[in-house]
């Protein structure tokens, strides 16, 4: 291996060397809050160690490590296969190929709600449905387009506001079956068929629609908020999982965070 000579660092070193970082950054984005985080840190430093090892000429060290890496790609792709359909998702979404959003989609340079998500028109429907035992299913787009989902419910373009969330859920309104998708603040669609999750390990108390935010959260980055009918208890859902929160207010603080 050649040795590093800061002299030759030209433009186009710079450049590969951002990619590589934006290239982390956005993978990292897709494990954080996961279990996967941990394994996708330590993966991280073999490769380091692998490269520092090269560098340094320890042949019995790096022959070690080498090894690790030229087979370490089938476990990889076993590990972090949810990771790795969220990330080609979003590579292949319709809305990263149109008009050339590419590093508007990723993001990785903003810190705030995109587009005014109205949070709190979203979080007041949900609280109001909850003292009514209304059952709702709200999804919540982030980087992953969710048009291939549109088709099996009814198309729409409205802007979001309380008093139409509510409206929607009514329980003798025609659109109150399956969920909605909300995207840039307008509602896209209603009645939409979401995929349930199939884990064995989620209680029985827990319906369709809880089973449906799981799936629709496990296969893309999307959020979702179901209020349950039985109970009136409004739960969130990231990376298929539960987040728990002590109130609307810690509530409306994790959604940002994980808008932004």
């Amino acid at each position: 291996m050649e040795n590093f000579d800061l002299l030759q660092f030209d433009i186009v070193d710079f450049i590969d060397v951002f990619l590589v970082a934006i290239l982390l950054y956005y993978l990292y984005r897709l494990v954080r809050g996961t279990v996967a985080i941990n394994i996708f840190l330590g993966i991280i430093i073999i490769y380091f160690v692998w490269r520092l090892t090269a560098y340094l000429n320890m042949d019995m060290l790096h022959s070690i490590f080498d090894g690790f890496m030229k087979v370490g790609i089938i476990a990889l792709i076993v590990v972090f296969q949810p990771e790795i359909r969220k990330f080609l998702l979003m590579v292949g979404s319709t809305n990263i190929r149109s008009k050339g959003k590419w590093f508007g989609k990723m993001r990785f340079l903003k810190s705030e709600v995109p587009t005014g998500m109205d949070l709190d028109a979203i979080l007041g429907a949900c609280s109001k449905m909850s003292t009514t035992y209304t059952g709702a299913l709200i999804v919540l787009e982030r980087n992953n387009n969710l048009d291939f989902l549109t088709s099996s419910g009814d198309e729409m373009n409205i802007a979001v506001t309380q008093p139409i969330i509510e409206s929607i859920f009514f329980k003798n309104s025609p659109l109150h079956d399956g969920a909605i998708i909300i995207s840039n603040n307008i509602i896209k669609a209603t009645r939409v068929i979401l995929p349930v999750s199939n884990e064995r390990n989620i209680p029985q108390r827990f319906g369709l629609r809880h089973r449906a935010a799981i799936g629709i959260t496990e296969k893309t980055d999307a959020l979702a908020l179901v209020v349950s009918e039985e109970t009136g208890q409004i739960s969130y859902i990231k990376n298929g999982e539960f987040n728990m929160f002590d109130s609307i207010v810690q509530l409306k603080d994790m959604i940002k965070e994980d808008l932004s």
